[in-house]
């Protein structure tokens, strides 16, 4: 019934897209005003526009799929664009932009509009879809019971800018139009799970974009809308002003803003602090962060010049996440302008009995939902639902003036909030996995964690070890790469302290070091020579670094002998 439908309106449409990117009329529909402190827009408006962003996001996707993470640092030739044929759009139903964002819709549907984000890791963390970066390191603090806002914090995930939530925020703003502080609050509440600062607000910037695109079509008014949902100081309003003044710089020239935003948000190291560089292990050519691949969002919606296939072409032929961002720009600018623009090439044989993976939502599943939270998000904001003369439903939304989130930043971030799940939240995350040595960890040493450790069964709490109780057993996850035990944590009082009972195997020793702000202050040898009993009982003076919040990270390093493993009896920061 949904495709009949859909085919029916889009056959009274005579607009057509094409990959020259063909002028054709521009015109902002009439049927929603300003009125007062409300916007007023049709429900079959809302309907419409919103139907067409899922449909452009799933084409974008498909579209862009063989091209992803192919084309690392370079453009992609016009040559090698991949042909599209009718039913390419049906490729989305087996995509993570897609089916990662349908679980915030069934976690928001199933708890309500102002579900806690500890619910929110909660339904994620029992996903069963195969995840990457900030995705997949966020999931693993959760099911080691590192609650969000925790869950996504550099100090647990070295992945917190990549690009996750701003491929995952398109649902945020679909069901907020014209609301960009609920597109906000969405990203505060399940960005958070994965994702800190620049990472963060890429998907507050994506879902505000959403929010106004039912009710403009300007591209550019649109992208300033989303700036306005920032702040202001952050590296990625940076990168996104800079596309804009670039592109006015060069308005028919993209290659020329692309080498520009290569240059600055690629190659330069200062703009890939906390995502994409060596120390987060990836190639220097591999750009995951969400600035550069906000940055060709923004490229392909300016110089697509409302064209929504060439506006999806000159963001995945940027090269890098070349799914994803077309995907972005295909929602958006489909919302902006209705189903005119999704021509039978793009949607003809779409089919509406197929489940997007890991769901239980279908195409018309998917609608039904986004539209149900829609509308309780307008009334919940203070807006309401009349019927005009003719019998028609309108929207009547309060006009809001965006309130970004707190400036922060994953290279130098703010203290962790100490979110855990309790035993009873536990209970509710269920999944398949040997012992948790991230759990194990966070039960040890509330506030801390592991980094480069090894982890498997052998590793982890014990009951008691060496005659001591509550032991953590930890093992260097090479012969170069320590294990880290790490907090970032504000020293109070005047003589702030550490505490810390270590020791070794019987025939083993190992290099302890601590370090604040990655400066060592203290390095030994744990071994029979300086323990007793082979316990050694340590107390540090931080004095030097009272009132300050800190990095401290305490190393189980190789010394090259054997069995170097590290024993852990109590970790403990005081103050006096």
């Amino acid at each position: 019934m949904r495709r009949m439908l859909f085919l029916i309106l889009t056959a009274t449409f005579s607009l057509m897209v094409t990959f020259q990117g063909a002028a054709h009329p521009r015109s902002i529909s009439s049927a929603f005003s300003s009125a007062g402190e409300f916007r007023r827009l049709p429900a079959e408006v809302y309907r419409q526009k919103m139907i067409a962003a899922w449909l452009g996001q799933m084409f974008g996707v498909s579209y862009g799929q063989p091209t992803e993470f192919r084309y690392l640092g370079r453009m992609i030739p016009e040559a090698e664009l991949p042909p599209i044929h009718p039913g390419m759009i049906n490729e989305a139903f087996e995509q993570d932009d897609l089916y990662v964002e349908m679980t915030f819709l069934r976690t928001l549907d199933t708890y309500g509009l102002d579900v806690s984000a500890a619910q929110a890791g909660i339904d994620f963390a029992n996903s069963e879809y195969q995840l990457w970066f900030a995705n997949l390191a966020a999931r693993d603090n959760l099911r080691a019971g590192i609650a969000p806002p925790d869950s996504g914090h550099p100090v647990f995930s070295a992945y917190s800018d990549d690009i996750d939530f701003q491929i995952e925020a398109d649902f945020a703003g679909l069901i907020s139009p014209g609301m960009p502080n609920r597109a906000i609050t969405l990203g505060e509440t399940f960005g958070g799970i994965m994702n800190y600062g620049d990472g963060l607000y890429a998907g507050q910037f994506v879902a505000c974009m959403y929010a106004e695109s039912f009710f403009e079509t300007d591209p550019l008014t649109i992208v300033r809308a989303g700036l306005d949902c920032i702040p202001a100081e952050s590296q990625y309003a940076e990168a996104i002003r800079n596309v804009i003044t670039w592109w006015q710089e060069a308005p028919t020239d993209w290659q020329a803003t692309w080498t520009r935003i290569n240059d600055q948000y690629n190659n330069n190291p200062a703009y890939r602090q906390y995502s994409s560089n060596e120390a987060a292990g990836t190639p220097r050519a591999f750009n995951i962060d969400a600035k550069i691949n906000g940055a060709f969002v923004v490229m392909g919606l300016l110089y697509g010049g409302g064209d929504l296939l060439t506006s999806m072409t000159i963001a995945m032929r940027s090269g890098q996440d070349s799914d994803c961002n077309p995907a972005t720009v295909g929602g958006i600018l489909a919302a902006a302008f209705g189903d005119e623009e999704l021509v039978n090439t793009f949607t003809a044989e779409l089919d509406t009995i197929a489940l997007f993976s890991y769901t239980d939502y279908r195409f018309d599943d998917l609608i039904a939902v986004t539209e149900r939270l829609a509308r309780q998000s307008i009334v919940a904001a203070g807006g309401a639902i009349e019927i005009d003369s003719a019998g028609n439903e309108i929207f009547l939304i309060p006009l809001q003036s965006p309130e970004p989130s707190p400036f922060v930043q994953s290279w130098n971030p703010g203290p962790i909030m100490g979110s855990y799940y309790t035993d009873a939240e536990m209970s509710q995350i269920h999944f398949d996995a040997p012992r948790s040595f991230t759990h194990d960890v966070a039960r040890f040493a509330p506030g801390w964690a592991a980094i480069d450790c090894v982890q498997d069964d052998l590793f982890g709490l014990y009951p008691a070890l060496l005659g001591r109780s509550d032991v953590l057993l930890t093992q260097p996850l090479d012969k170069t790469s320590p294990c880290r035990l790490m907090t970032q944590v504000q020293l109070t009082g005047a003589s702030p302290s550490l505490h810390i009972s270590v020791g070794h195997y019987p025939d083993g020793e190992w290099q302890f070091s601590v370090l604040i702000d990655g400066q060592p202050i203290s390095e030994m040898l744990i071994g029979s020579e300086t323990t007793q009993n082979g316990w050694v009982d340590l107390s540090f003076d931080l004095s030097a670094f009272a009132g300050q919040t800190v990095l401290i990270e305490l190393l189980n390093q190789d010394d090259g002998g054997m069995w170097n493993n590290g024993y852990w009896a109590g970790i403990a920061l005081g103050s006096s």
